[in-house]
């Protein structure tokens, strides 16, 4: 693969995202970069391209494979493992969000029930609070089923809902 100008500010700027969700920059490289690949990559491309250690390279594959983004495959002929990418955004998206609900939304959630189950039981925590400790965990308990009702749609009703965007707000408000 080459780093033209564009994959490379692309790569750097999904690096730079990375961060911001809480990954490791090389990490999401390595994910952008895989990604945009047109065919699997072996650790040493990865590392001449990124201009990373190996033993980076490697650690941060290894984690992209546990969050299945990353899938290891082989070439006849050849001894060295390589690397792709989920080539569907759709799928891509869906990993990601299941693994930011693992790792976030769930243990909010059991927070939350504690939380609200143990504040009703307070006498002297104002009613506003309780309330509004309430309407938390309403709230995440909603985008928790909504996640779940909305990972099994397929892709492409997925796709026709996105379409009609507003349409369907207009639609609801009647």
């Amino acid at each position: 693969m080459q780093m033209t100008p564009a994959v490379e500010k692309y790569v750097l700027h999904w690096g730079e995202m990375g961060t911001r969700w809480g990954t490791n920059r090389t990490v999401a490289q390595i994910q952008a970069l895989l990604y945009l690949s047109p065919k699997p990559m072996h650790a040493d491309e990865i590392v001449e391209l990124l201009s990373v250690a190996r033993s980076n390279v490697s650690t941060s594959i290894r984690e992209l494979q546990s969050h299945g983004l990353v899938r290891m495959t082989h070439i006849l002929g050849d001894r060295r493992d390589y690397f792709e990418s989920l080539h569907d955004v759709w799928e891509l998206f869906r990993v990601i969000i299941e693994q930011r609900k693992q790792k976030e939304l769930n243990p909010t959630l059991v927070m939350l029930k504690s939380c609200a189950a143990d504040i009703q039981k307070e006498t002297d925590t104002d009613p506003i609070t309780k309330e509004r400790v309430q309407n938390m965990l309403q709230f995440v308990e909603s985008t928790s089923t909504w996640y779940e009702q909305i990972s099994e749609i397929p892709t492409s009703t997925l796709t026709k809902l996105m379409a009609l965007g507003a349409k369907i707000t207009k639609l609801v408000k009647k």
